[in-house]
């Protein structure tokens, strides 16, 4: 630690700052589907997410290793350069969090570790095959994988449980919701915290602290488990909301089968060192449960706003990352100038979303999205899905048109007196 200098305790507390986001931004990721349907008080909920959190953190260093061994080359990075990777990962997270947007913050990440370093050392310190491979496809599969597992195993869910008591069924995948949410709170501290991991080990490599392909230091782990964990702990109540809410109507089975979904393939890829976004997994798992229940309604019009969000993390965070390296290069007082734009910004931002408040307090609150109509893809979904066992009667009962008064085969016409 002799050569811990200045700049490099800046990159790593600002680091933490980073993993501390990434923790209130994500915790919607394990707890919004929880929180919506009930299963658990808000409060609690991301109390047990913290705790998980911080164990998940312990659990792999695959992500982490990905990140500071393979994304880019480490001889080109200097610590300015991871200094600035941050501040674009950092304000993008910031502004999708105020707009209530579950962007992904481990994308946010990337691109800006992706931009600052082509700022720094060009296109070829940045290994391509790493970057699409372990990001981009991850990227596009795990939505559209955890969305397909999710439906399936909603419409199995609901097939099983066709004949059994409603509250008692209601009862048990509530405390199935619990388990599962645990689970995917564990998942994301083996996945999210160890990014954070990833761009400390990087930037002790590069200060000259770590000699190359050296793994995260146990202080790296325990200080990045626990900065995701007060994150979580305060909990991303606005993006709580939009996934709890915003995208669907959930039921206790739905919500089940969506965090199950969703916990089963971020362990699979951290165990294979994919840096994968958590947020497009679970946001994906929300949408196929959604689509596995008969009448069930996805909101499309949130969910392409999501869209739109997800394409422009990358270049969004790279952009901001590449102007933040620019300035840093001018010397000390460029990289001041950085820093307090950062902590003016992230102020900023801060107020204005005082101006609304959300809270644990107010997050199921609806604001009449709920009544927006089913899409197309929706309803072609509905239309295909055969309906429960049991219910044929109750479906041809339902499509007889009602009598009308004064028809013989009908009640007898009311009459004023």
């Amino acid at each position: 630690m002799e050569s811990f200098s200045l700049i490099l305790a800046i990159v790593v507390v600002t680091a933490l700052a980073f993993d501390f986001t990434n923790g209130f931004h994500d915790t919607a990721n394990a707890m919004a589907t929880t929180i919506s349907t009930g299963a658990m008080r808000p409060k609690a909920a991301v109390a047990m997410s913290a705790v998980l959190n911080l164990v998940g953190a312990f659990l792999s260093v695959e992500v982490a290793n990905t990140i500071s061994k393979g994304l880019v080359d480490e001889a080109g990075i200097r610590p300015e350069v991871i200094f600035a990777a941050l501040v674009g990962a950092i304000l993008w997270n910031l502004l999708t969090w105020l707009v209530g947007l579950p962007s992904s913050s481990s994308h946010a990440l990337m691109g800006g570790l992706i931009g600052a370093t082509v700022a720094s050392a060009g296109f070829g310190a940045v290994h391509g095959d790493v970057l699409v491979t372990k990001v981009l496809i991850p990227a596009i599969a795990a939505p559209l994988v955890a969305g397909v597992a999710a439906m399936l195993a909603t419409r199995l869910t609901y097939r099983m449980g066709r004949n059994a008591d409603d509250k008692a069924s209601a009862k048990g995948y509530r405390a199935g919701q619990i388990a599962s949410a645990g689970l995917v709170s564990l998942a994301h501290g083996t996945n999210d915290a160890q990014k954070t991991m990833g761009i400390i080990t990087l930037a002790l490599v590069a200060g000259g602290t770590l000699a190359p392909d050296s793994d995260p230091p146990m202080w790296v782990i325990l200080s990045a488990g626990i900065a995701i964990a007060l994150g979580t702990y305060l909990g991303g109540w606005r993006i709580i909301r939009t996934m709890g809410k915003g995208l669907t109507d959930l039921q206790p089975q739905q919500g089940f089968a969506a965090q199950t979904s969703a916990a089963t393939v971020i362990l699979a890829s951290s165990h294979l060192g994919f840096s994968l976004s958590t947020t497009h997994s679970v946001s994906g798992a929300v949408m196929g449960a959604g689509l596995g229940r008969k009448g069930g309604v996805v909101r499309w019009s949130t969910a392409t706003r999501m869209f739109v969000a997800w394409g422009l993390t990358l270049p969004a965070a790279a952009l901001v990352a590449a102007l933040a390296e620019w300035v840093c290069g001018f010397g000390d007082w460029g990289t001041a100038v950085v820093a307090v734009f950062l902590v003016a910004s992230s102020a900023a931002i801060w107020k204005i979303s005082r101006r609304e408040i959300v809270d644990h307090t107010n997050v199921n609150d609806h604001d009449g999205a709920g009544e927006e109509p089913s899409g197309v893809v929706t309803q072609a979904m509905a239309a295909v899905t055969p309906p429960p066992a049991g219910t044929v009667a109750e479906d041809l009962t339902a499509s007889i048109p009602a009598p009308t008064a004064g028809d013989p085969a009908g009640p007898p016409a009311k009459t004023s007196v």
